[in-house]
């Protein structure tokens, strides 16, 4: 399983317009980050986690024309936002594109998107085929799916366990019972916004302390803000097994 980093930053990523931070004027490419999405390719096929604004970018960036599914964490938009340039994937691919999500993502996504379900359709309108999931494991082309549930302040978002891969962002709250299905992980993706303490997202203490009581083999943090530090500076104090995510970073698991 071949697992890229599309995005790893956030609406307060980089580069942001009239901003002068050490962040933004670092030349490091790792410090210049998308709005967090990843990319999993398994057994020929290719599932994408989460389609924000970026996702055009991204698409051309790693020249992938087609995507046999998209995962939805939840439906802020910096995680949706992209979905209406699936149109060119249908262009391209003469099929509509397999959206997996959960009722109440689904819900607000038909208001995002309304003019994808009207009854008279306008011509070149996004082509989606909505699945829904639930907690339960379900399964894409007999590739097995765990999602792990995960609290975003008070809004319940979802994260997904692939083989020993698993992806969490936007979240500052996960149950014992849901990170038992992800202990001893050999990968663990998870948001660490900043250094303070955040409302509705893990800081950087909060996702050690998760990392620390599941122990995967490796962890990487993603969904970074202005706030976290430069990549150059913050990979030289994580323990030896956490590592920066970076915007282009592969991984095989």
């Amino acid at each position: 399983m071949k697992i890229t980093f599309l995005g790893t930053g956030t609406s307060q990523g980089t580069p942001v317009i009239g901003c002068n931070c050490k962040i933004c004027k670092s030349t490091d490419e790792r410090d210049m980050r998308l709005r967090s999405s990843i990319l999993i390719e398994i057994r020929d096929k290719r599932i994408l986690i989460d389609a924000g604004p970026d996702f055009r970018q991204q698409m051309l960036k790693t020249g992938t024309a087609n995507l046999d599914a998209i995962l939805i964490t939840h439906a802020h938009f910096d995680h949706v936002g992209g979905l209406d340039d699936v149109r060119a994937l249908n262009y391209i691919n003469r099929k509509v594109v397999d959206i997996y999500v959960e009722a109440s993502t689904q819900k607000a996504l038909r208001k995002i998107f309304y003019y994808v379900f009207d009854r008279v359709k306008y011509p070149g309108a996004p082509e989606f085929e909505f699945h829904r999931i639930s907690e339960k494991n379900f399964n894409i082309d007999n590739i097995k799916i765990t999602p792990v549930r995960a609290y975003h302040y008070r809004l319940p978002v979802l994260g997904f366990k692939i083989g020993n891969f698993s992806y969490i962002t936007d979240a500052n709250r996960i149950s014992n019972k849901e990170l038992k299905k992800i202990q001893h992980a050999d990968i663990v993706v998870i948001n660490a916004l900043r250094r303070e303490k955040h409302l509705s997202h893990f800081c950087l203490s909060e996702a050690l302390e998760i990392i620390d009581k599941i122990k995967p083999k490796r962890a990487y943090l993603t969904h970074i803000s202005h706030q976290l530090d430069l990549h150059s500076v913050l990979e030289k104090e994580l323990p030896e097994n956490v590592f920066v995510a970076f915007d282009g970073l592969s991984l095989y698991c």
